[in-house]
């Protein structure tokens, strides 16, 4: 069994129209919160930035919330700007949905995976994912053994559908062929 592990290198870009240039991506690079009280209330943004022109913008992460109900904790991390809270914050579906982007994982991940051995054959490949990144099966073959869409269909057997992303663990068996 050679083991296989794709790894988020980077946050993906927002498929996010500007306001001020129509560029069609921002990102969360800074990673930057912003907290606002009024009165009993909190709101909370996360700060993304178009990638032309750089123009602030603001999802709204919290509207409204009463500050006994928010946890120190994550309140907290808000206002120091925790990157893995900025991290959680834009990889949660229910946040992309309610914000209206989504995201785009071109160059967001690597493959770590050993050279194949020469035998026995078949080998069994079992890929794992440290992150959730959506990446298609044969895209991710194709990177980590160097072959064509034609030949991952000869070769390669699997369970999954090959073009179709995915984000769970799977493994495949490569098989020798003449």
């Amino acid at each position: 069994m050679l083991p296989w592990v794709v790894r988020r290198v980077r946050l993906p870009l927002l498929a996010l129209r500007c306001v001020g240039c129509s560029s069609g991506r921002a990102t969360a690079g800074g990673g930057r919160f912003r907290v606002n009280a009024n009165g009993k209330l909190l709101d909370v943004w996360l700060l993304v930035n178009c990638v032309l022109c750089d123009r602030t913008s603001k999802l709204t992460v919290h509207d409204r919330v009463p500050v006994r109900s928010m946890p120190a904790g994550l309140l907290a991390g808000y206002s120091a700007d925790s990157p893995s809270l900025v991290a959680d914050t834009l990889l949660d579906p229910l946040f992309a949905r309610r914000n209206r982007f989504a995201l785009d994982w071109d160059g967001c991940w690597e493959l770590h995976a050993p050279p194949v051995p020469e035998g026995p054959w078949p080998l069994r490949v079992a890929v794992t994912f440290d992150d959730p990144v959506p990446v298609r099966p044969e895209q991710l073959i194709a990177h980590g053994l160097g072959m064509s869409r034609r030949e991952i269909a000869q070769r390669v057997k699997i369970d999954v559908p090959l073009n179709r992303r995915t984000k769970l663990d799977f493994s495949f068996v490569l098989v020798w062929s003449r």
